[in-house]
């Protein structure tokens, strides 16, 4: 392990999945810091995970980074919400050194397109996870379910190989991908269907089993394949619609983070979801009736 130990890597954003990722860099030999305004978090108060068998493990402290330590950061992992990542990222990069590579792991799809002309110098990777986790308070998190994690080069200088094998070997299932874009579009999928649809209806994600839900679900999908075809995306849509069963199944009992979202008026990331389909079907010049209404029926929730 002790190669790892001097790689400097930050954590934008400090909920439960970048803390999740800060436990599992610790427990591998990194010392992760997180990129936070000074008064987000006690400096002095170590972070505390707790895992699915009700263990408890305490496995890093509060590193936070200074103005100082930036030009030593090698790897800025970005796990905030969607709608968050551009203005925050920006803000960060003035203050990082030129070969710093940024890896996006969030919800949704589309902000590397607002910030790939933007980095310049700075090297870009996309990822997506199935873990999950909660945030009991500001310094404790719950691991709430374990999956796979896939990440992959998008555009610029490739991550390290140095850097690629501590992810490797610190995040549990992960795999590194040639094709990323493919992998998030399958989790886009996921998302475009449960995601407002759940919000809309006020239901648990296994609710969406109901009959009555699968003309849409089925519309959904057929527009969402039909986007990725023109993206050049290349996708099996039969796979696509049992995969997306699923995991309605297997979260069955599960409330959705956008029916979360509404439900305690906070933002959603549906611009990232079924908005980005609508945006790059406009783009190619169609329109897609069943994702527009969803995005426009979540934007008005959200207003209330």
């Amino acid at each position: 392990m002790e190669p790892f130990i001097a790689m400097k890597i930050a954590i934008l954003g400090a909920g439960a999945i970048g803390q999740l990722l800060a436990h599992q860099l610790a427990t591998a030999g990194s010392k992760p810091v997180l990129l936070v305004k000074a008064n987000q978090v006690e400096v002095d108060t170590p972070f505390v995970i707790e895992q699915q068998d009700g263990r408890k493990l305490r496995h890093f402290e509060s590193y936070c980074v200074t103005d100082a330590q930036l030009p030593e950061v090698e790897l800025v992992i970005v796990t905030l919400k969607a709608y968050q990542v551009t203005a925050a990222l920006m803000a960060w990069l003035p203050k990082l050194p030129k070969q710093c590579h940024i890896l996006l792991l969030h919800n949704g799809i589309g902000t590397h397109l607002e910030l790939a002309s933007r980095l310049a110098h700075h090297g870009l990777s996309l990822g997506t996870t199935s873990q999950a986790a909660l945030k009991i308070t500001p310094h404790t998190i719950k691991q709430t379910g374990t999956g796979i994690t896939q990440f992959g080069h998008y555009c610029g200088t490739p991550i390290s190989d140095e850097l690629q094998q501590l992810l490797l070997t610190a995040i549990p299932d992960s795999c590194q991908v040639e094709h990323i874009l493919t992998a998030l579009w399958h989790k886009l999928a996921i998302n475009a269907v449960i995601n407002p649809l759940t919000a809309i209806e006020d239901i648990p994600n296994g609710a969406l089993a109901a009959e009555k839900y699968q003309y849409t679900i089925s519309a959904i999908l057929a527009e969402l394949m039909q986007v990725a075809e023109l993206e050049g995306i290349e996708l099996d849509g039969q796979f696509i619609a049992g995969r997306v069963k699923q995991v309605i199944e297997l979260t069955a009992d599960n409330y959705s983070s956008m029916h979360q979202d509404v439900a305690f008026q906070r933002p959603t990331e549906i611009d990232y979801i079924n908005g980005y389909l609508v945006k790059r079907a406009q783009a190619h010049g169609i329109q897609l009736f069943h994702n527009q209404q969803l995005w426009q029926q979540i934007q008005q929730l959200s207003q209330h």
